[in-house]
C-alpha cells in the first residue's frame, strides 16, 4: 500500500476479503513453498547453533555460574537469531517478493526469482533490509529461547508429571508472543525494504532503516509499526508451539534410541 488512507482501512477481514475477490482463494498460499524452503534450516539451524552457543557459553569463565543461566540463554538465543537469518535470508527475501504479488506475476517461481533480482538488483539485492533484520531476529530469538526455557522450567517443576509435549507447546506458543510484540516494529521495517525496487521499480530513493523508519512515521503514525500485529499473533501462536513442541519431542525420541543403540 502506498497511501496513508488506505492503510487506515485495512483489516483482516477486509484485507482477506480483497485477496480472495482480487486473487483468488489460491493466493493466501502464494509464496509456500518458499516458505517451506527456508523455515526448514532456518528452524534447523536456530536450534542447533543455539544449543551449540549455549554450551561455548557455559564455558565461559564467569557465565558457567548457575546464577547467569538467564544471560547464557538470552545470549545463545541471540547469537543463534543472527546465525540463522544471515544464512538462509535470501530465501527470506525471495519468499516476500512472491507473496506480494498481485494478479500480475513479475517473478515466477524461486529460482527465477533470485535470478531476476540479481540481474536487476545485483547480488545486493538479496541482502535488502539484512540490518534490519539482524536488529529484530537478535532480540527476538533471544527472548523467544529465554521466555521458552523459563516458562517450561518453571512448568517442570510446578506440575513435573504433564506431559512435554503440551508444555512445550504452550510455553514456545506464549515465547512467541513475547518476541513478536518485541520486534515487530523492525520485522515491518524489514520487509518494507525488501519491497522497494521489487518487480523493476524505480529505485530512485536508496532504502536505509532509518529512511524507512522516517517513511512509516510520516505517511503512519507510530501506530504504522504495529499494522498488521494480530495476523502475526495468528500466525505466531500455532507455529512457534508446534515447532517448539516438535524440537522436544522428536530430541526425546532421538535421545531414547541413542539411549538404546548404547545398552
Amino acid at each position: 500500500y502506498q497511501h496513508a488512507a488506505a492503510l487506515r482501512k485495512c483489516s483482516i477481514w477486509h484485507e482477506a476479503s480483497r485477496i480472495v475477490r482480487e486473487e483468488g482463494f489460491r493466493a493466501f498460499w502464494k509464496g509456500n513453498l518458499v516458505t517451506i524452503v527456508h523455515r526448514l534450516p532456518y528452524s534447523a539451524m536456530s536450534f542447533y547453533s543455539y544449543e551449540r552457543y549455549k554450551k561455548l557459553l557455559g564455558m565461559v569463565p564467569g557465565l558457567d555460574d548457575p546464577n547467569y543461566v538467564s544471560v547464557v540463554r538470552l545470549l545463545g538465543g541471540g547469537l543463534a537469531g543472527v546465525t540463522a537469518a544471515s544464512v538462509t535470508y535470501p530465501l527470506d527475501v525471495v519468499r516476500t517478493r512472491l507473496a506480494t504479488q498481485k494478479t500480475t506475476r513479475y517473478y515466477k517461481g524461486i529460482f527465477h526469482t533470485l535470478s531476476t533480482i540479481c540481474k536487476e538488483e545485483s547480488g545486493r539485492g538479496l541482502y535488502k533490509g539484512l540490518g534490519a533484520t539482524l536488529l529484530g531476529v537478535g532480540p527476538g530469538i533471544a527472548i523467544s529461547f529465554y521466555v521458552y526455557e523459563s516458562l517450561r522450567s518453571h512448568w517442570q517443576m510446578e506440575r513435573p508429571n504433564d506431559s512435554n509435549a503440551v508444555v512445550s507447546l504452550f510455553s514456545g506458543s506464549l515465547s512467541g508472543i513475547a518476541a513478536s510484540t518485541a520486534t515487530f516494529p523492525l520485522d515491518l521495517v524489514k520487509r518494507r525494504m525488501q519491497l522497494h525496487g521489487a518487480a523493476g521499480t524505480s529505485q530512485i530513493e536508496k532504502s536505509s532503516i532509518i529512511g524507512t523508519i522516517r517513511q512509516i512515521l510520516q505517511k503512519e503514525g507510530p501506530r504504522g509499526f504495529y499494522r498488521g500485529i494480530v495476523p502475526e499473533y495468528l500466525k505466531v501462536v500455532p507455529s512457534v508451539g508446534i515447532a517448539f513442541m516438535t524440537y522436544e519431542v522428536l530430541k526425546s525420541m532421538l535421545s531414547s534410541i541413542d539411549g538404546d543403540d548404547e545398552n
